[in-house]
């Protein structure tokens, strides 16, 4: 069986944010269908990804455009 390897390139790279042009080191990975949904002018590095890896900044703003729903998720679990 013949294996095929990929070059290590900055789509590959574990440890950088998932978001096109950004160098910055990871702070969190989540879904990617959620940032996408939530912060649709972000573009990533690969199209349609499963995860994304967001620096802080990237973070910071998907946290922004999701405050509201998490505030209203939380008001549930007070009944």
């Amino acid at each position: 069986m013949v294996e095929f390897r990929r070059k290590k390139d900055e789509k590959d790279d574990p440890e950088l944010c998932s978001v096109k042009g950004c160098q910055e080191p990871l702070k969190r990975s989540m879904s990617g269908k959620a940032v996408a949904k939530a912060v649709p002018d972000m573009k990533f590095k690969v199209k349609d990804p499963k995860k994304v890896r967001l620096c802080k900044e990237h973070y910071k703003e998907y946290k922004k455009a999701t405050k509201e729903e998490r505030k209203l998720q939380r008001m549930s679990w007070s009944k």
